[in-house]
């Protein structure tokens, strides 16, 4: 027996009744024939993996623009973390863990530069707006692979799409990435406040340590522990922990999200990025040749977008000071009586 229908029986056998299979799939956006060693998911996973999109991610911040320091988390590590937490929570609800992660990796592929102030900016530039999550979708389906796509399966790119707030995913395995991104990210973004010293521990009302714990620790194991207990028909956590979890979202637009400091940088990132967005609106000739293709199909905003989009923050600076910023004039010997 090939091992992909080892692994398929393997999964009809062991998994819950309510987990997807690979075996069943919806299918692809193109059909193409089956690997003999891995199912279809494990296949999404490592597409995923090795795309460019996935590596750009390294350069990408989370919430702390540009932090100093080699402890804060970028939108990478933010990714493997939710990986992570999905993956236990689908093992241990006895769903499909390959199917899990190929969403948890390929969740944010579509996220901007700068984090959630970069996508404010472009939501700002776009006719439509722009959501990180439609992007994410757009990369995996469009952009990957000079303009091919990664052709993944419809469970993958559903759960890709419905990963943040609006529609569910169809699947329990789309709607574990969900949850986990929201434990992960509120996790982390305390962890990197405390370490950038913006508030301590000490700060988080008492009403919410009471139910979820007083450390980082401690707090993750009340969360996925509470999803794992309280999970059925659809994926969540206890009214109990929901509502100590609102309480300390609220305390984190308090004190960090909304913090004057990082409001003050965000209106720099719209203006960088506006006038980025309205250099390439108008020299469209300047886009590099793989945005050029969605230029003649999808006009000039659309590729703008794409192109700033995918930038990391590193290269997006890059690119500002090689636009708008003055250049030394270079020395050349032999000129001006040298």
């Amino acid at each position: 027996m090939l091992p992909r229908l080892r692994t398929e029986e393997i999964e009809r056998q062991m998994l819950s009744p309510k987990a997807a299979l690979a075996c069943e799939s919806k299918g692809r956006l193109e059909t193409e024939p089956p690997c003999d060693f891995r199912t279809d998911f494990q296949r999404d996973r490592d597409r995923v993996l090795h795309c460019k999109a996935f590596r750009r991610l390294r350069h990408k911040t989370q919430v702390f623009l540009s932090p100093e320091g080699d402890h804060y988390r970028t939108r990478l590590t933010h990714t493997l973390e939710v990986s992570q937490i999905a993956r236990t929570v689908a093992r241990a609800l006895r769903l499909n863990e390959d199917l899990t992660e190929a969403v948890a990796l390929a969740h944010d592929l579509g996220h901007t530069p700068f984090g959630h102030a970069g996508e404010r900016a472009l939501n700002r530039c776009m006719d439509g707006g722009f959501r990180h999550y439609e992007q994410s979708l757009r990369v995996v389906d469009l952009l990957e692979k000079d303009g091919q796509g990664l052709n993944l399966t419809w469970e993958v790119r559903d759960g890709i799409l419905n990963h943040t707030t609006g529609e569910q995913a169809a699947t329990l395995e789309g709607r574990i990435v969900r949850l986990a991104d929201k434990v992960a990210y509120i996790n982390h973004d305390i962890d990197d406040a405390i370490r950038a010293g913006v508030f301590s521990e000490a700060d988080i009302p008492s009403e919410v340590t009471a139910v979820l714990g007083a450390n980082r620790n401690e707090r993750f194991n009340t969360m996925i522990g509470s999803i794992i207990e309280t999970s059925d028909d659809d994926i969540t956590m206890s009214a109990e922990v929901w509502a100590a979890f609102d309480k300390l979202h609220s305390f984190m637009f308090d004190r960090l999200y909304f913090n004057p400091i990082a409001k003050n940088e965000e209106k720099k990132v719209d203006a960088f990025i506006s006038r980025m967005f309205a250099y390439f609106i108008d020299t469209p000739d300047k886009l590099p040749p793989e945005f050029r293709a969605v230029y003649e199909r999808e006009g000039a905003a659309r590729a703008a977008c794409d192109y700033i989009a995918g930038m990391t923050d590193t290269f997006a600076v890059q690119m500002y000071n090689e636009l708008f910023i003055p250049q030394g004039w270079p020395m050349v010997s032999g000129i001006g009586g040298m």
